[in-house]
This record gives C-alpha cells, structure tokens and sequence, in this order.
C-alpha cells in the first residue's frame, strides 16, 4: 500500500495547484441580485457620463416604479447644462468649469426646471456623426466662453447668449418646446410630469473627513461646478446605504474614479494588495522580483481574484487629498455578485455601449467602491430609517 502513497499525494497536490492557479487566472462570477435596468448605451467621444448615468438611473427608477421602458434623451440635458454652464462661467468671470463633464445634480435639476424628452426627439447627432464625438464642440464652447469674459465691448451684448445657444442648436439640434410621443403632444416639463419623477426624492451621499459627519457640503471637485451638496455619513454607513438600497430594490448612481490600475477595460474594477500579491501562493512566480511599474502594469491586466486591501476612512480621505481619487466617470450599480471565493462585487452599469468581458457591465469590488467613491444619488425611501433621522431626512 505505502507505494501508493506519493503518487496519490502527487496527484492530489498538483489538482490543488491547479485549483489555486483557476482561482488567480480567471473570474467567475454568480449573480445574487440584478435590479431591472433598460439597455447599456454608449456615451462613445464625448465627457457626458454623467448624463448616461444619470439618466440610467433615471430610466430605472422608472422601471421600478411600474412605468415600463423608457429611452430618454441623453443630449437634451447636456444641452441644458451647457447653457446653465456658461451662464455661471460668466458670471463667475471665468472662474468655475466649463467642460463636457458634470454631475448627477445635472440631471435632476435639468428634469426639476425644464423637463425631459424621449431620446428620438433630440438625438443630439447633429454634425454629421453616428455616435457622440465632442471635441470639436467641447472647443467651440470653451473658446465662446473665452470670449464672452473678455468682454471686448466693455459690456454684455444682448446676442452673446442666443450666439451661444446657435452652436448647442448646430451640434445637439434645438431643445423643443414641444413634440409629439405616442399620439399626444408634450412639453419638455409636462412630459417630466407625466413620468411621475420628484426630483425632491433623491439624494447625494458621500464620506470625507474633511467636513462634519451628518453634515451636508458641496465636494470639491471641478465637475461639481452646480455646487451640489451631498450628506457626509461614515463610510460604513455609506455603504450601509448602498447595500440597502439595492437590498430594497433601488439601483444606486454611483460617481467614481476609473483611472485606478485595478479598473481595466475588461469588465473588472478591484484594488489588489500589492504586497499579498507578490506573494499569492501559487503564483508567486508571476509577482516576484519585478519592478514597480511591472507590477502595476500586471494589476491592471488581472483577469482574476487576488487579495485585495482593507479600506478605512483615512485611506479614502488621502487618497481624495492626493489627487489619487478624482471624480472622473459616473455609473450605475444595479445588483450583486459574487466570485468564486465567495467575496462580494456590484453590478455597474456603464456607458461604454458593449464593451469589455460582460458586455457592458462591470464588476466592482467592495474594497473598491469603499475605496474610489466620490458619491452614491439614491431614492430617499432607499436610505435606512435611522440614518434619515441622523440626517434630518422627512
């Protein structure tokens, strides 16, 4: 019987080794939750993510409700902001943003003061193009703005406005005043009306050390140019109300930093433990002995589970002072999953149209999101009853 013994034990190692080795080269994932969400677009050449997530928020919120599918016009609120935009530019001398970018705020004050429009009614594909390519927009709207501060006729013209307004017509088409869906005739406002969205419902979360806990502030960042402000909670607590929110049946906005190596383009977004890393069993071999930029550069190719770091409150706090953590692309998290380990991801919807591993959707770790959130948008009724009175939340 001894005889038998090395060679089973051989083969029980080396069936281990390729247990390990399946865990670190690939990702395998179950859903536990998916929240109905309407199809993934794709904000292709243009800073409008905000916009698509928002409005796919908006869209789901919808669904939700029991007011069916709805495709809403993306570039019909683009095209409002970019007028609130250079009307606060202006009178700010020059001194807040004028870009492509934005924030979930956009969106629901643009529903809250002038409406909304199906997406057929305003495309916003004007210029000869099949998809979104803002550069040459985003040019014109940023020089028009140079010149409006200039004021080179020692006072405002009374054109300067409308002159604006004819290049957002050119490039987006004109915002309607009213159009017709399913056989009745709508304004912007009156179609925002039948929707049944009370923008009123809907607040930011955040978790900065930097202002009171419980507090309310407007973060600091260039999109932010609105000032929005968002509750300041714990990030325990923010993540409390993330978790049930989706819990309850809300998807969640969520503003968060990709430029991160750990959010690559296949469909993943995590944040390996460098150090743990180097020495993940049976892979070590793969991490050991490499440079720096080696090693980041393997992190951002990871096509499966690694440990990941532990997130506290100080580390997202330095990471935002840094410049580390900066609000560069806006989503949807819509549902749950869970790896082969048995450790937890969102499902995020992004704007991306079809790409990556799944099709448009990614996979977010905990850690990450504990990590790289700016702010989460949530439904009111979605925060926890306690932490609504915490906030002073009706």
């Amino acid at each position: 019987m001894k005889r038998f013994i090395l060679p089973a034990m051989l083969v029980f190692c080396l069936s281990v080794f390729a247990q390990e080795k399946a865990k670190v080269d690939t990702f395998e994932f179950t859903t536990v939750k998916a929240l109905p969400i309407t199809p993934v677009k794709n904000q292709s050449s243009s800073g409008t993510c905000w916009s698509f997530s928002g409005i796919g928020f908006i869209e789901s919120e919808l669904l939700r409700m029991g007011k069916g599918e709805y495709d809403l016009s993306e570039m019909y609120v683009v095209y409002q902001n970019y007028v609130d935009k250079l009307v606060k530019y202006v009178r700010m001398h020059g001194e807040t943003t004028l870009a492509g970018g934005g924030s979930f705020a956009d969106v629901l004050d643009c529903i809250r003061d002038y409406g909304i429009v199906p997406n057929d009614v305003q495309t916003g594909l004007n210029y000869g193009d099949t998809i979104h390519r803002h550069g040459e927009l985003d040019a014109l709207v940023k020089a028009y703005g140079g010149v409006i501060i200039k004021n080179p006729n020692k006072k405002l013209s009374s054109a300067w406005l409308n002159g604006y307004k004819g290049i957002l017509d050119a490039y987006l088409g004109k915002a309607p005043e009213s159009f017709q869906y399913k056989g009745k005739t709508y304004t912007p406002k009156s179609f925002a009306s039948e929707l049944g969205i009370n923008t009123d419902n809907y607040v930011s979360i955040t978790s900065f050390t930097h202002h009171p806990f419980y507090t309310s502030f407007a973060v600091e960042i260039p999109d932010n140019w609105r000032w929005a402000e968002s509750y300041n909670l714990p990030l325990e607590e923010m993540m409390q109300v993330l978790d049930n929110a989706l819990d309850k049946g809300y998807t969640v906005a969520w503003a968060s930093d990709v430029s991160e190596k750990g959010f690559n383009r296949k469909g993943i977004a995590i944040v390996p433990d460098a150090d743990a890393v180097e020495t993940a069993g049976s892979d070590q071999e793969r991490w050991v002995g490499v440079s720096k930029e080696e090693l980041q550069n393997r992190i951002a190719n990871l096509s499966g589970p690694v440990p990941e770091r532990k997130i506290d409150q100080q580390m997202r706090q330095e990471g935002f002072d840094n410049y580390e953590t900066t609000d560069d692309h806006g989503m949807l998290i819509y549902g749950t999953a869970k790896d082969q380990n048995g450790s937890k991801y969102y499902l995020v919807k992004n704007s991306w149209g079809p790409a990556g591993t799944y099709k448009g959707t990614w996979y977010a770790s905990v850690p990450f999101v504990e990590y790289k959130t700016i702010s989460i948008v949530v439904h009111k009724d979605a925060i926890p009853k306690d932490l609504q009175k915490k906030l002073g939340l009706k």
